[in-house]
């Protein structure tokens, strides 16, 4: 804060909202948008990672991992993401503080599941209840990423999975005329070749893993809708130093225009890794 912000009644309009716009509670919003850029650049490579570990299995001619593949696709994809939230991250959390519970309290008689309860010993909490703030709020960061990995992945799943089955059988018949292995057909024919016809799923998807940011606060974790939310809200003059009246609208429009300029920027970026993976092609319907 300013070293002129001691006294907000006697400010003017500019240093008003200078002061207003840099108090410690606006930091969070700051680092509540910090903590959203963060979510999608670890997330994005993660949900590709198992989206293509998902379209892998779907197409393996082994039949358990294959049914293994199309069981995931299908049933993270049929569920509405707010009920996998809810779901999975407390299934998640009691199976890691499960199974920490039978490592380092053997001895513990009582019963974990007591009624509607789930009580372990103190010892197995993940993490631990002494542990420092910031801990707890690193835990609920990357469970936040990994579901949703888990549901992104499966939609990048069944996108790569027709990417790999619309790239034209002749050039796998090709590629194994020439004596290549199965396993160098597909790295070296199937994949580079699958990323153009995989594009315009990837991109969709991550748009819409945009606009799920906002489902952060399901998962424990104060998000930029939230601060806008309370921050936006009427502020009194009686317990506030800046009040002001119901300024939701405002902040809510922030919002949006950071939401558009960011969307438009991957728009931008994406249009222009398809025309690098598209250059030199030819498609069924005439290419560059």
């Amino acid at each position: 804060m300013f070293s002129f912000c001691t006294e907000p009644d006697a400010l003017g309009a500019f240093q008003w909202f200078a002061c207003y716009f840099t108090t410690g509670v606006h930091l969070n919003l700051y680092w509540s948008l910090g903590t959203v850029l963060i979510l999608l650049a670890i997330t994005a490579p993660v949900s590709l990672a198992f989206g293509f570990l998902g379209a892998m299995a779907s197409r393996s001619r082994i039949l358990p991992l294959s049914l293994l593949g199309k069981t995931y696709t299908s049933m993270v994809r049929g569920v509405p993401d707010i009920v996998f939230f809810l779901f999975f991250v407390i299934a998640l959390d009691q199976a890691l503080e499960w199974t920490k519970h039978q490592i380092v309290c053997p001895d513990w008689t009582e019963p974990i599941r007591q009624g509607a309860n789930f009580l372990v010993c103190p010892e197995a909490k993940i993490p631990l209840g002494a542990s420092p703030q910031v801990v707890h709020e690193i835990y609920g960061f990357f469970v936040a990423v990994f579901t949703f990995s888990i549901v992104f992945g499966a939609f990048a799943a069944n996108v790569l999975y027709g990417a790999m089955r619309a790239v034209p059988r002749a050039q796998m018949e090709t590629a194994e005329a020439y004596g290549m292995t199965p396993r160098q057909s597909f790295w070296r024919i199937l994949v580079p070749q699958m990323w153009i016809y995989a594009l315009p799923g990837l991109s969709n998807l991550w748009m819409i893993l945009i606009k799920a940011t906002p489902l952060l606060f399901i998962l424990g974790i104060e998000d930029i809708v939230y601060w806008a939310r309370e921050l936006g809200s009427s502020k009194s003059a009686r317990f506030f130093d800046y009040p002001h009246g119901d300024w939701r609208l405002w902040y809510f429009l922030g919002l949006l225009v950071f939401y558009l300029a960011f969307t438009r920027v991957s728009e931008i970026a994406l249009d222009r890794i398809t025309k690098r993976l598209s250059h030199g092609q030819n498609f069924a319907g005439g290419g560059a």
